[in-house]
């Protein structure tokens, strides 16, 4: 989440990753230019759809929150469902190299950064994070907390993978623990970007894109003695380089992360 090339918080996506992530005239087939406005989802139109999606519940004090019986929990609640019968599975029939384990992203896969969201007006930046962290502490993913203790239970070593700068770690930490996670939070089980000061395990040094930076840490996980056995997140870059045997991919409409 350090350095979010997100594309607004919605699907102004096509034009701004086109302009900016890929710059004017270098088009892909995933991200061409837009001919016409008419290619172009109108970000106002777009933005209620994810207040829908989220069942923007707003409390008196105008703090907006995700509904537990929105669309976007019964999606989640799904995926958790099939995420815990494979993980109850695997852990009856485990017989790889390693003692079992699994990873997770942190925002909107552990920890649901809606109220943010919306307290920026989907507008990112890290001095408006930072202020969050250090004040609030983030609900729960709908269902991931009791997932992830689930897991725990049955013999599963959890570790949290995060594109969060290593200056956020105790704000981090802190959410985690009081929002019911009750899984160990030490330095070996929670890792944060270092930037500035990589480990040595990440062979792209302070350059590394978000997919080596995790897949380099998953790697480094299972040189410990682990079998990452499934991997959480809610950006295909969580997902993707390897070093697990299966992966989940949580929901998020909110923004994208290359």
């Amino acid at each position: 989440m350090r350095f979010r090339a997100r594309l607004g918080a919605v699907a102004a996506a096509a034009a701004v990753a086109a302009t900016t992530a890929f710059g004017v005239g270098q088009a892909t087939a995933d991200h061409s230019v837009p001919r016409s406005d008419k290619e172009i989802p109108n970000l106002t139109q777009v933005q209620d759809k994810i207040k829908a999606y989220y069942g923007d519940t707003v409390t008196a004090d105008g703090e907006h929150y995700a509904s537990p019986k929105s669309n976007y929990a019964r999606q989640v609640h799904g995926i958790e469902a099939k995420a815990q019968q494979y993980l109850d599975g695997a852990a009856r029939n485990h017989h790889g190299s390693g003692k079992p384990a699994i990873v997770l992203d942190m925002d909107d896969t552990t920890l649901l950064t809606y109220n943010f969201e919306l307290q920026v007006g989907f507008a990112f930046s890290d001095k408006a994070q930072d202020a969050y962290l250090k004040s609030h502490d983030m609900e729960p993913v709908f269902g991931m907390d009791a997932l992830v203790n689930h897991a725990r239970a049955k013999g599963y070593e959890v570790f949290f993978v995060t594109g969060r700068k290593e200056a956020q770690r105790d704000w981090s930490v802190r959410n985690l623990k009081n929002v019911g996670y009750d899984v160990p939070l030490d330095r070996g089980h929670v890792y944060l970007k270092n930037k500035e000061n990589p480990p040595s395990y990440l062979s792209c040094g302070t350059g590394c894109s978000t997919i080596e930076y995790k897949s380099g840490t998953r790697k480094h996980i299972e040189s410990q003695g682990y079998d990452i056995v499934a991997n959480f997140g809610d950006q295909h870059s969580d997902l993707r380089g390897g070093y697990a045997d299966r992966t989940f991919k949580l929901p998020n409409p909110m923004y994208y992360l290359p």
